[in-house]
């Protein structure tokens, strides 16, 4: 294929991406830097104040709370989702009856709308006076379950962080499944042939052989984690909550303001987030491409 009929395969792509993506990366960069009255004011009317917005936004106690709640909903969350969404996968794939409909049960949370999800979980998973919560406790005799108040400051963060392991595990449970189900079968012939067990062919063959699957998952789990704000507007729809803020959240509220004016409107402040959270990303796939190296298989 010649070069010109390469420019005219590539361009319809190159243009949507220097639209779609490009453009607007660059446009939110020089408006972290400057300060914009209105989302909607064209680019003529900014004016640059260099790095102010980066230090109003990091002298924000608010900011620094999103920012230790989104590491926890990272770290926390990313050990509930993937341990067992890779468990699932483990057992579905090792020859379980009715694999299709466990497969689909798992996966059902998934396609459920987030804000219907985690109105289950308040309304009625975590409610103090009938959730499920509660009617186990009764069951089991267990007085703190009985009593707990699950949304309460203290507690909501690791409920919201549960309830939303909970819906996205299926995801990621089928990532693996695709990811285990190319590893041929002849591996597993020979392990077993050695006497290696069922412990050692996992950390000797499947686990090698997913880590380009655990890169990517881990990457679209970063780029989820980053996103979430529909789970805080369930959790607490009206006023900013120290324990479900995120930077997502946060920067919401900069550009557009809060409900009931509770943040100041601070365009510029709302794009040096998203400049913020966009090196996250990159650094965080950066540290997991230079920690899971390519490796051999060892029996």
């Amino acid at each position: 294929m010649d070069k010109k009929t390469l420019c005219i395969f590539l361009a319809p792509a190159l243009i949507c991406f220097i639209i779609m993506f490009l453009y607007p990366i660059i446009v939110t960069t020089g408006m972290s830097f400057s300060q914009v009255n209105n989302i909607a004011d064209p680019i003529s009317s900014w004016k640059w104040i260099g790095i102010h917005n980066y230090k109003t936004l990091f002298a924000s106690r608010m900011f620094r709370i999103s920012l230790r709640n989104i590491a926890g909903i990272w770290s926390i969350g990313g050990v509930l989702s993937l341990l067992f969404a890779m468990l699932f996968a483990i057992i579905l794939t090792s020859g379980v009856k009715l694999k299709g409909f466990w497969r689909a049960i798992i996966y059902l949370p998934n396609v459920v709308s987030a804000v219907a999800l985690g109105t289950m979980w308040v309304q009625y998973v975590y409610s103090a006076k009938f959730g499920l919560l509660k009617s186990i406790g009764k069951l089991l005799g267990i007085e703190k379950m009985v009593n707990a108040q699950w949304t309460s400051p203290q507690n909501i963060f690791m409920c919201m962080v549960v309830a939303f392991s909970f819906g996205i595990v299926g995801y990621f449970m089928l990532i693996f499944i695709a990811g285990i189900e190319r590893i041929p079968d002849t591996y597993y012939e020979a392990a077993m042939i050695e006497g290696a067990g069922v412990w050692r062919r996992f950390f000797s063959i499947s686990l090698p052989l997913l880590k380009d699957v655990i890169k990517s998952v881990i990457t679209l789990w970063t780029v989820i984690v980053v996103g979430f704000f529909i789970w805080t507007q369930v959790f607490t729809p009206f006023d900013l909550s120290e324990g479900t803020i995120t930077p997502m959240v946060y920067m919401y509220q900069l550009v557009f303001g809060g409900s009931r004016g509770t943040t100041e409107i601070n365009v510029g402040a709302g794009a040096a987030i998203g400049v913020v959270l966009s090196i996250i990303i990159v650094i965080v796939f950066s540290i997991v491409n230079f920690v899971l190296k390519d490796s051999e298989i060892e029996f």
